[in-house]
């Protein structure tokens, strides 16, 4: 008897351990579809409300307008200041020009008002050829229109070059010929100048044509 009570209880154990496995299985697919709702509603719950996303970007456009139009204040003063710019360069080279043309009309101004003197004494000088026969005083007369006249000239930065008895420099002179020098100091130097050189302001105006001797 007591062993068939036992047996009994297993059984009962059994019956109610089938059952409360069922119970567990029944409820799992429940508890998975309350999963799979909560997971569906999430992103419903993410999603940006319309009104609070177009209200945030209306300030950022606003700011992008400001700023577009700053920008075009600032491309419209810098073109501005361009064109002025180059309408005041523009006029500053038509003066430069003008000037330039000018100044080289009137270089010799000075120069040639300070040798009209010269060509009076000159105009003297060829009258008394027509008046005289002495031909002395006439000719102490010419001699002081040439040193009034290089006077003039030397004023003016105007300066002859010294050849006769130097060095032969091509620098300076022009040989025209060589011939036998006289004596052998001077070979290679200048024994006869045949055109005088000058120098304008301590430049060469004009090589000076000499005969070196050899």
């Amino acid at each position: 008897m007591h062993g068939i009570r036992m047996t009994k209880q297993k059984r009962k154990k059994h019956q109610d351990n089938n059952d409360i496995m069922g119970e567990n299985k029944t409820t799992a697919p429940e508890t998975q579809e309350t999963a799979s709702e909560t997971q569906e509603t999430v992103p419903e719950t993410n999603q940006g409300d319309p009104e609070t996303t177009t209200g945030s970007k209306e300030p950022a456009s606003a700011e992008q307008a400001a700023s577009d139009q700053q920008l075009a204040a600032e491309l419209e003063a810098a073109n501005d200041k361009y064109l002025r710019l180059y309408a005041e360069f523009d006029n500053y080279k038509r003066r430069v020009a003008k000037e330039r043309i000018e100044l080289m009309q009137t270089a010799g101004k000075d120069v040639i008002a300070n040798l009209l003197p010269v060509i009076d004494d000159f105009d003297r000088a060829i009258k008394a050829f027509d008046t005289t026969n002495d031909v002395g005083p006439v000719k102490e007369g010419i001699t002081l229109v040439g040193q009034k006249f290089k006077t003039i000239l030397s004023n003016q930065g105007l300066k002859e070059m010294e050849s006769i008895g130097k060095p032969f420099d091509a620098e300076l002179q022009e040989a025209i010929t060589s011939v036998p020098a006289p004596s052998e100091e001077l070979k290679g130097k200048v024994i006869d100048e045949i055109e005088k050189g000058y120098f304008l302001h301590g430049k060469v105006l004009r090589h000076a044509k000499v005969v070196v001797g050899s």
